[in-house]
C-alpha cells in the first residue's frame, strides 16, 4: 500500500505541475505562448507519461473522481478509496506549493492571480455560468471514467491505454478551458485553489462534487453497458 500510494502521490504531483505549470509559465508567453492547446496537451501528457511509469503500481489514477468511478466500476476495492484520496490531493497540494514558490521567485512579481485555479462566472476565462460549468464537469468526467474503464478493459488492444486516456484529457480541456479552466479532478483544484487569489476557495465545492457525480456515473455507465471482466 505504501508503495501504492507513493504512486498516487508522485503521478498526482506530476498532472498538476505539469498542466497547470503550463498554463502559468507558457500559455501565454509573448509571440511563443503555448496558448489553451498547448495546456491541453501538457495535461494529456502528464497522465499518459504517469500512466505508463506508475500505472502497473497504483493503478494510475491520479484523480478522486477516477478512483470513485473504478469504484462503483467494481475495478477498485472500496477500503483504499480514502487513503487514495489522501495521496492525490496530497500530491496536488504539493505540486501547487512548488509551482507558487517558482512564481514567486520572477522578476516582477506581484502576486499569483488566477493560478491556474478552476472557477465560474467571473472566475471563468469565458465568464461561464456556474450551472455550465457544472454539466460541463459531470459529463466530461463521466466521459473520462468511461474512457479510462474502456482503455483498461480486458478486451481492449494491451499496451495502449495510457494513449488514449492521455488524449481523452487532452480533448477534455480543449473543450473546457474556456468554462471552467477545466478540472475532473478534484485533487487538482484544491491544490490550485489554496495559492490562488482569485476567488477559487469560495468555488471549490464544485469542483469536488461535479467530478465525484460524473466520476460515479461513467463508472455506474460502464457496468451497465460493458461489465465484462
Amino acid at each position: 500500500m505504501v508503495q501504492r500510494l507513493s504512486a498516487e502521490f508522485l503521478g498526482t504531483f506530476w498532472l498538476v505541475f505539469g498542466g497547470c505549470g503550463s498554463a502559468i509559465f507558457a500559455a501565454s508567453v509573448a509571440n511563443v505562448g503555448i496558448g489553451w492547446l498547448g495546456v491541453s496537451l501538457a495535461f494529456g501528457l502528464t497522465v499518459l507519461t504517469m500512466a505508463y511509469a506508475v500505472g502497473h503500481i497504483s493503478g494510475g489514477h491520479f484523480n478522486p473522481a477516477v478512483s470513485l468511478g473504478l469504484m462503483l466500476a467494481g475495478k477498485f476495492e472500496g477500503k483504499d478509496l480514502i487513503p487514495y484520496w489522501i495521496a492525490q490531493v496530497l500530491g496536488g497540494i504539493v505540486a501547487a506549493l512548488v509551482l507558487y514558490i517558482m512564481v514567486s521567485g520572477g522578476p516582477e512579481f506581484e502576486g499569483v492571480g488566477g493560478f491556474a485555479s478552476n472557477g465560474y462566472g467571473a472566475a471563468s476565462p469565458g465568464g461561464y455560468s456556474m450551472a455550465a460549468a457544472l454539466v460541463a464537469e459531470i459529463v466530461l468526467t463521466a466521459f473520462f471514467i468511461f474512457i479510462i474503464l474502456g482503455a483498461t478493459s480486458r478486451g481492449a488492444p494491451p499496451g495502449f491505454a495510457p494513449i488514449a486516456i492521455g488524449l481523452a484529457l487532452t480533448l477534455i480541456h480543449l473543450v473546457s478551458i474556456p468554462i471552467t479552466n477545466t478540472s475532473v479532478n478534484p485533487a487538482r483544484s484544491t491544490g490550485m485553489a489554496l495559492f490562488a487569489d482569485a476567488p477559487a476557495l469560495a468555488q471549490l465545492w464544485l469542483f469536488w462534487v461535479a467530478p465525484l457525480i460524473g466520476g460515479a456515473l461513467g463508472g455506474l455507465l460502464w457496468k451497465a453497458v460493458a461489465d465484462d471482466d
